[in-house]
């Protein structure tokens, strides 16, 4: 299958150069004419380390702490003034951004600070939507959520994983306590409270899976992802995912059973009750990233901070951007990033790739989308193609492959280096 991955991106690119990534920076980040614009902050610290977690993390130490939300509100300030303009609401002259996104590690650590953080980030940009933060399920009591709303937070997603002990004890966390979960969650609402799991662990089966869904619907959520398991390489994990046909069929009952309690899906892996209830980091045109590992999408490049926090605070202290690594994309790499993300969604629209590339989408990807229907990948209907299930499970296998082989690769190398020469992917 990876051969014909490859193939597909040389199809989809038109070229059989790879994405090479350099260590240049810019002083200035070019987003004031970028359009469906995010925000995300990456906070690093845990009071414990999760074995099969990749993300850039580190065990919390008070004054590092400091000096990294120190940092941290510099870069903001950093790139806020150098880029300031663009559209505005005709009354703040700031940059309008979709949404704000805290990931890590564990934000609620730097709770006390959140406030600080996104009035730095609203001293640049207008936040016109949500303000969401990802939280550990020990982070979830009224006192630290009342801590978040207070702070302008609407948006809420707890990593459960599973609130199966035989599931917890076998990623080694501590089984969290849904009762009581649901009691903070009565006590101090969201607009979006979503609830993360992960499939397709060893012997897992579709009642595993959906007892958990339903625990999260019944204590407080209206919006759950639930992802498969990658085993990466740099990671100390000894878990090992199951075979790609239980993958699917586990994949497809739980779709087809969530829809039939009248979720909605939202992208390939999640899925929500209600209105305006959405909660992802991932699925925007353009997006700012700020924190170590950070990273940066906008019109014509790709950018990752250094994933190192001492670096990290050293160049931001020096009054530079902590850039690590730069992709200068081609328009046909852009084009297939962008419609790698927006089939994450689940849909693609004609109209809003012709608006971002000034372009028709079948001009470019005509024959590839006449295949994809034949496949029974897609279908097609007012301008929009929608992923089928089948669709959403191969989609899966791509990103699986894409994940091992370009992320997997490109994290490791920065796990050990904090300001790589060249990476070629």
């Amino acid at each position: 299958m990876s051969i014909l991955t490859r193939a597909a991106c040389v199809r989809l690119t038109r070229s059989f150069k790879k994405f090479t990534f350099t260590s240049e920076y810019d002083r200035v980040l070019p987003y004031s004419d970028c359009s469906n614009l995010g925000l995300y902050v990456h906070i690093p610290f845990c009071t414990s380390l999760c074995n099969f977690c990749p993300y850039c993390k580190q065990i919390y130490e008070e004054q590092l702490c400091k000096r990294y939300i120190d940092s941290l509100i510099a870069e903001i300030h950093l790139v806020g003034n150098g880029g300031n303009g663009g559209e505005d609401d005709g009354r703040c002259g700031k940059k309008r951004v979709t949404s704000l996104y805290f990931g890590g590690g564990t934000p609620a650590l730097v709770a006390d600070r959140l406030g600080e953080i996104i009035q730095a980030l609203r001293a640049h940009f207008e936040i016109t939507d949500t303000i969401g933060v990802e939280l550990h399920p020990d982070n979830v009591t009224p006192q630290l959520l009342a801590t978040l709303k207070a702070a302008g937070v609407n948006a809420i997603s707890i990593g459960i994983q599973s609130f199966s002990a035989k599931y917890s004890q076998l990623l080694g966390r501590t089984r969290a306590d849904a009762a009581a979960i649901g009691r903070a969650l009565a006590a101090v609402p969201f607009q979006t409270v979503s609830m993360d799991f992960i499939f397709a662990l060893p012997g897992q089966t579709f009642d595993d899976i959906k007892n958990d869904v339903n625990a999260a619907f019944a204590n407080g959520a209206n919006h759950i992802a639930v992802y498969p398991f990658i085993d990466f390489t740099f990671t100390d994990s000894r878990v090992r995912a199951m075979r790609g046909r239980q993958k699917r069929e586990l994949l497809d009952r739980i779709t087809l059973y969530l829809q039939s309690t009248g979720c909605k899906r939202n992208s390939v892996w999640t899925f929500s009750r209600g209105e305006n209830v959405a909660y992802s980091s991932m699925t925007r045109d353009n997006f700012l990233g700020f924190g170590c590992s950070a990273t940066t999408l906008l019109n014509d490049q790709f950018k990752i901070n250094t994933f190192s926090v001492e670096e990290y605070c050293r160049r931001v202290e020096g009054g530079c951007l902590p850039t690590s690594l730069t992709l200068r994309f081609r328009r046909r790499q852009r084009m297939v990033y962008y419609l790698f993300w927006k089939a994450y969604s689940t849909q693609v629209d004609e109209g809003e790739f012709y608006e971002f590339f000034g372009v028709p989408l079948k001009k470019m990807y005509g024959a590839e989308l006449r295949l994809a229907q034949r496949l029974g990948f897609i279908t097609r209907e007012g301008g929009k193609y929608t992923m089928t299930l089948k669709g959403a499970y191969y989609f899966h296998y791509f990103e699986n492959f894409y994940t091992l082989a370009y992320i997997d690769k490109m994290w490791g190398i920065m796990r050990r280096q904090a300001f790589p020469k060249k990476i070629k992917l």
